[in-house]
């Protein structure tokens, strides 16, 4: 598996939180202070967003970063260690 799911999986999970609480991409824009665009390429999996960022997406789902990043739901065979080390790509 290649870094660039990861990124894939994170936009997929916050489209999966975002459509759970019947949001706009425009609501979750003005909650959390995001340009609607960028919303959109999150959730698309054109971005790979901060720390910080991935901060105010917990907190406005009500959840742990982990929690946030736990993509069982996505994908129950989720594993780091489907991910590829920088120095072996």
């Amino acid at each position: 598996m290649t870094n660039e799911n990861i990124i894939h999986e994170f936009g997929l999970r916050i489209k999966q939180l975002r459509t759970g609480k019947g949001i706009s991409q425009e609501k979750l824009s003005f909650e959390t202070g995001f340009h609607r665009t960028y919303i959109g390429m999150i959730e698309r999996g054109e971005r790979n967003i901060s720390l910080s960022h991935i901060a105010v997406f917990a907190k406005y789902f009500e959840m742990t970063v982990s929690d946030l990043l736990n993509f069982s739901s996505l994908n129950p065979a989720h594993s780091y260690h489907n991910y590829t080390l920088k120095n072996k790509e």
